[in-house]
Order: structure tokens, then C-alpha cells, then sequence
């Protein structure tokens, strides 16, 4: 390709040579293909130079018996860049023009259907090219390509296969290595099955995970140390592109790096668009940072981007906001826990921002266990006054609802959403109380279809400024440790569990949040047509 040129991978020993003539071979054979699917369906398969990095590294380095090198090659990309083409490519290579007689060639995956994707690819290429359609048998029903010339086969296996004993592989294609959620396929498939071969290739393709358990992840972990030089395996071949610790997961330069097909399978203005919707959905964040960054994300989604929510904090003067309408997220602790009550103040003619003003509580007894436990301040947070104490080892319900009884003289309190679940003493008092003062009591969900909706609009509102904060130094910690779930629908809630540290304060805003974009403010509900009930 234009402009290309070889030089042979570091990791070639000084006891290997390259041989041109090898390596232009398998590239020559390759380069005879046909792209099988989209704007490239017919045209030749023209190798990338990171492809072509990689192909004439693995078949054309040999040792000193004569033999290739690299017995396993791990390459490791985002989605879209070509690696099942390229590894449907190598397939063929080793079935059709190794030189291996009686050549036994597997693709493998999770499951039968992403095994099938790079056996399908080689299909369409073979059938594409009518001398090696003219000396092979292609049996789709159980998914074979037979070359009867040497008495080889290339096959499809999955972790579904029943039998997986017997294999004398050759060649072993792996997708998406990083689905595996047992390691056995793996195993079965790699251990001592290529021990007759003189010069076996195992190809492993995949995307970053998320599972850091993985068999996947292991193999991810001693590629990094073979290319940093900390481990030494002289027949293991890595390729991984991906972003690294201290990237800049926002910047174009690093797109391209890690993306090496950019501008060819790749359209840059595809990735940019993933990355808008990146930016306004935490999950989207991480769909990106996976998929197109190649990025080995944790498997649980850090809610909020910390730099936005700080730079909405200010000084507030609450005087002002005596008499306003505001609307309340209360989130309370069963035992000795955080409660947390969290005011939202819809925003009033001339203004755009909905303003938050949160409450916590621990019970005084328990204090000093708590700080030693998790390792937080809440001796100086009380000192300086951000959170009160009830009397006790638990929190005193009775003297949260007091409390209520004089926010609702300064302010003007219109609804209190709760956690209905455990809360029926409280959910009475507040309701006598409500009686009183004038606002109502609303029993609120924690479920996706409750919380997923306000959680997604905060998070919009968060990014576009049109909240404010006082700083209060318990809600930002709150708000630094959400964890959210995400279904298979795309809803998101926050996870206490999966949460390490306290996120109370959040939910209770989560909650206030959209009791006030429903209920008050100039710009009326942002669920408005959406037929949401929370429940």
C-alpha cells in the first residue's frame, strides 16, 4: 500500500531471520481476496499497513529450525477496523496455502453465531474467487470448507460444541476473545491440540472487556507485558491498540491511533458522532470508550463526570430562596446508616437553572465507627457543620420529620418523593404533616422505569448548566460514587450495591429532581408525552 514499509516487529529474536519470499506469499494470497459486505463488497482486499504489519510478522519471521516464529498472535482493536476480514484472510491462508497436509483450521467463539462471522466472511471470499471455489467443498449446513486436495477443513466450534476432544489444530481462529465467560473452549482448544504441527498459529481477535477476570483479560495483561519488555515469550505475538493510562479518551489523535483503519473502514465523522452521544449519556461514555477506544472499561458505569458537576457549584444565598417552591428527594437509612434529604428549587422567571440544597444525617453513636470504616471526615463534616446528628445508634425518624416541619416554614415545600419501601411510620408522619403545611407525599420507585428517565434528564441538565449547587462537600462525595446499572433496553439507575462508597444524597436528588421538573418550574415537565409513571 502506498507508502508502506516493513520493518520487522522488536520482538523478532536475534536467533530469527525475516524471509521476504514467505511473507510476500501470505500477503500475495490475501491481497487475491475480495471484501465480502458494504461499499467494499468485490473489490480486492487490499491490506492496511497495520494488517500487513501484522501478517508479514507472523509468516514471514522464522527461527532457526526453518519454522515461523509466532505460534499465537493476540490482536486486540476496536470494532469496524477490519479484524474479522483480516482473520477470515488467515483462515483461508492456512487451509488453502501453508503446506500443511491434512490441515485442520477452527474459527471459535462464545457462540455459534459469532463463530460463524469470520467463517461466513471466508465463505464469501472463497466464493468469490473461482479457483479456490473450483477446489473446494463448501458445506454450509455444517458450516465446513473442505479442501480435498491436502485432506484439509476449516470448521466452525463454539462453547456450545459438545465434543471439543481429538482436535490435531493448525489453525485456530478465536473471536472476541473477550466474551469467553469460562475459560475451557480456550483451554481445549490451545493446549497440546496443535503439538503435531511443527509451526501450529492460534489467531486471537478481540475487543476490549469489561471482565477483568477473564480468561481474556489475562491474555490482554501478558500481551502489555511482552510489548513493555516485562515478560519474555518468544512465540506470543501481540497487536493491541487501545488507549492508554493518561489518554485523553476526548482527543481526535488518540482516535486515530487506536483506530488504525480511521479514513478507510472507519469514516472519521462516524466515531465523532458515537462520541456526541458519548458525551450526553454515561453509558454511551462507555459504549465508546470500549468499542471505539478499546478501552478495558470496569463493568459497572461511573455515573457522573465530576469536572462538569464542580463547575456548577457556587455561593448561594438561601434568603433569597425563602417563600420559593421547592420539591424534595428524601432517601432514608434503615439502621445506622446516611439519610439524606435533598431540596430542589425549580427555577423562576428570569433564571434557567434548577438550584439544589441537600440535608444529611448519621446517628451521633455511630460516628466515630463510621469514619474509621470508610475512611471519611464526617467528624469535621460535623464540625463544619454539613450534616446533623440524631440521638443514638440509628437515625431518630421522628426528629428528621421535625426538622421537615421547619424547612417547610421557610420554604415553600410542594411534594417529598421517598423510597416507599420500609418507610411506612415516616411515609404517616409526613403525611399529617403534609396536611399541615401544605405539600404531599409521593411514594417513588427505585426500579429502571422510575429512576432511569430523571436520572438521564439530570444528567442532560448537569451537562448543559442548568443546575447549581452550593458545594456541599457530603453531596459531591455522594455524587463522585454513583455507580449506575444499565438493562438491555439502555435504562440506567444508580446502584447502591455496586456503589462503594455512599450515594444517599444522589438519589434523594434524583428523586426531588423529578418531582420538580414534573410538578413546578417555567419550562413545565421534560417527561411531558412520554406516558412515564413512576412506580
Amino acid at each position: 500500500m502506498g507508502g508502506y514499509k516493513y520493518t520487522p516487529t522488536k520482538l523478532m529474536l536475534p536467533t530469527s531471520r525475516y524471509d521476504a519470499r514467505r511473507a510476500d506469499f501470505a500477503v500475495n494470497f490475501i491481497q487475491m481476496l475480495k471484501h465480502t459486505t458494504g461499499e467494499w463488497h468485490g473489490k480486492p482486499f487490499r491490506l492496511m499497513p497495520w494488517q500487513e504489519q501484522i501478517v508479514r510478522d507472523i509468516f514471514g519471521i522464522v527461527g532457526e529450525d526453518g519454522y515461523r516464529q509466532f505460534r499465537t498472535a493476540y490482536v486486540e482493536v476496536g470494532k469496524k477496523n477490519g479484524k474479522s476480514e483480516l482473520a477470515a484472510a488467515i483462515a483461508l491462508y492456512l487451509l488453502f496455502a501453508d503446506g500443511e497436509a491434512g490441515a485442520e483450521v477452527y474459527s471459535c467463539a462464545a457462540d455459534i453465531n459469532q463463530a460463524s462471522i469470520v467463517f461466513n466472511t471466508a465463505k464469501a471470499m472463497v466464493e468469490q474467487n473461482r479457483d479456490l471455489l473450483s477446489l473446494s467443498k463448501l458445506v454450509p449446513s455444517t458450516k465446513r470448507i473442505v479442501f480435498n486436495h491436502t485432506n484439509s477443513f476449516y470448521r466452525v466450534l463454539s462453547s456450545e460444541t459438545k465434543s471439543k476432544q481429538g482436535f490435531n489444530v493448525s489453525g485456530l481462529i478465536f473471536d472476541e476473545l473477550f466474551a469467553q465467560q469460562t475459560r475451557e473452549l480456550f483451554d481445549t482448544m490451545t493446549k497440546f491440540t496443535g503439538d503435531a504441527r511443527r509451526q501450529p498459529l492460534y489467531f486471537l481477535i478481540t475487543t476490549a472487556g469489561r471482565d477483568k477476570t477473564s480468561i481474556c483479560y489475562e491474555i490482554h495483561c501478558k500481551a502489555k507485558a511482552v510489548l513493555d519488555g516485562s515478560k519474555i515469550d518468544p512465540s506470543f505475538y501481540p497487536a493491541v491498540f487501545g488507549i492508554e493510562d493518561g489518554d485523553d479518551w476526548e482527543d481526535e489523535r488518540i482516535w486515530r491511533r487506536v483506530n488504525p483503519s480511521i479514513g478507510v473502514t472507519i469514516p472519521l465523522e462516524t466515531v465523532r458522532a458515537a462520541y456526541e452521544q458519548a458525551k450526553q449519556n454515561p453509558a454511551e461514555e462507555m459504549h465508546f470508550r470500549q468499542f471505539r477506544l478499546n478501552e478495558w472499561c470496569n463493568a459497572d458505569i461511573r455515573w457522573m463526570p465530576m469536572d462538569k458537576w464542580d463547575a456548577l457549584g457556587t455561593e448561594i444565598d438561601w434568603e433569597e430562596y425563602e417563600g420559593r417552591d421547592c420539591y424534595c428527594g428524601l432517601d432514608l437509612s434503615s439502621t445506622g446508616d446516611l439519610t439524606a434529604l435533598v431540596l430542589v428549587f425549580p427555577p423562576v422567571a428570569g433564571d434557567t437553572k434548577h438550584t439544589i440544597l441537600p440535608f444529611f444525617w448519621l446517628p451521633e453513636d455511630v460516628i466515630d465507627l463510621r469514619t474509621r470504616r470508610d475512611h471519611v471526615p464526617y467528624g469535621v463534616w460535623k464540625k463544619m457543620g454539613v450534616f446533623h446528628t440524631t440521638e443514638g445508634n440509628v437515625v431518630d425518624y421522628d426528629y428528621i420529620v421535625a426538622f421537615i416541619a421547619k424547612l417547610s416554614e421557610r420554604f415553600r415545600i410542594r411534594e417529598i418523593a421517598y423510597d416507599r419501601y420500609g418507610a411506612e411510620k415516616i411515609r404517616r408522619d409526613l403525611e399529617e404533616l403534609g396536611a399541615e403545611h401544605g405539600f404531599s407525599v409521593f411514594p417513588f420507585g427505585q426500579g429502571f422505569i422510575s429512576m432511569s428517565p430523571p436520572s438521564k434528564d439530570f444528567y442532560q441538565f448537569v451537562m448543559e448548566g442548568k443546575i447549581r449547587h452550593g458545594k456541599h462537600p457530603v453531596l459531591d462525595w455522594n455524587m463522585g460514587n454513583v455507580v449506575v446499572d444499565q438493562d438491555a433496553a439502555g435504562n440506567i439507575k444508580p446502584n447502591k450495591k455496586k456503589s462503594t462508597e455512599k450515594i444517599d444524597g444522589a438519589v434523594a436528588l434524583i428523586m426531588g429532581f423529578a418531582r420538580a421538573t414534573l410538578g413546578g418550574g417555567v419550562y413545565g415537565s421534560v417527561y411531558d408525552g412520554r406516558g412515564l409513571l413512576y412506580v
